[in-house]
């Protein structure tokens, strides 16, 4: 796959791209709860007995279940979605969340740091409203070298170095625990081609076959989550899941 330079937009830039992008994407979409998806065996093994959980920018993909988590997204159609499944939804940008310190026991954020211009404000939001011992799952793209068109499409600002993120993720007070090889994102370069040519041409016919073939054959063959310790070795690794722990502060 072709790598290609990583576009330089700041904050405004991008937050217009991601809303443009998914807010089209999730009104053509179907909801695909939490239970399907291959992150379910790791989540039901974190889920807090507080039940104060937060998912962050979930679109219609929550990882977290429904019932007792509090959801925030800038999507106005996935928030609809989720609000009329009887889900807490607010609409909230991840770099200013309006909760108060330390009021979540578990929090996730997939596939969004990668998003924000400002990560490191993101990353301070979550570290800021999750409790000492709280568990973070986040992801996040690896490798500048294998930046592609589909970064672009999608609304990505970074991939990133692997030492680079564990060292940005302990300045803000998440240690990696575990990790895993994640993400949905086929590994041949002409089908990325082929997929981002037809939503860009033929959006609603793209997101019929999506939403009827592509994406329920991608969830019912989606590979088994192999977690190691640690953020595993990952110079061959195109994106990681990321078990954190909210470290408490000292003093």
């Amino acid at each position: 796959m072709t790598a290609l330079a990583t576009p330089v937009r700041n904050d405004a830039e991008l937050l217009l791209a991601n809303r443009r992008f998914y807010d089209s994407f999730w009104s053509g979409a179907r909801l695909v709860e939490a239970q399907r998806f291959n992150t379910w065996p790791l989540v039901s093994s974190v889920l807090p007995a507080s039940r104060r959980q937060l998912e962050i920018a979930p679109g219609l993909r929550p990882r977290l279940p429904i019932a007792d988590t509090q959801f925030v997204d800038i999507s106005a159609p996935a928030l609809t979605v989720l609000r009329k499944r009887g889900a807490s939804v607010m609409a909230a940008q991840i770099g200013s969340l309006p909760f108060a310190d330390a009021v979540f026991d578990l929090v996730c954020a997939l596939d969004i740091v990668e998003h924000v211009d400002d990560d490191d404000a993101a990353l301070s939001e979550i570290s800021r409203v999750a409790a000492s011992g709280t568990t973070v799952l986040l992801s996040a793209p690896l490798h500048a070298a294998r930046w592609t068109a589909f970064d672009n499409f999608v609304g990505h600002r970074r991939r990133y170095e692997p030492d680079q993120l564990r060292d940005k993720l302990a300045r803000h007070g998440l240690s990696v625990q575990r990790s895993a090889i994640y993400g949905m994102q086929p590994k041949s370069s002409r089908i990325l081609e082929w997929g981002i040519w037809w939503l860009t041409h033929h959006r609603e016919r793209a997101m019929w076959w999506y939403n009827r073939a592509f994406m329920p054959l991608g969830v019912r063959f989606q590979k088994k989550l192999d977690l190691a310790l640690g953020m595993q070795d990952a110079t061959d690794i195109d994106e990681l899941l990321l078990v954190c722990r909210k470290e408490p502060v000292n003093g």
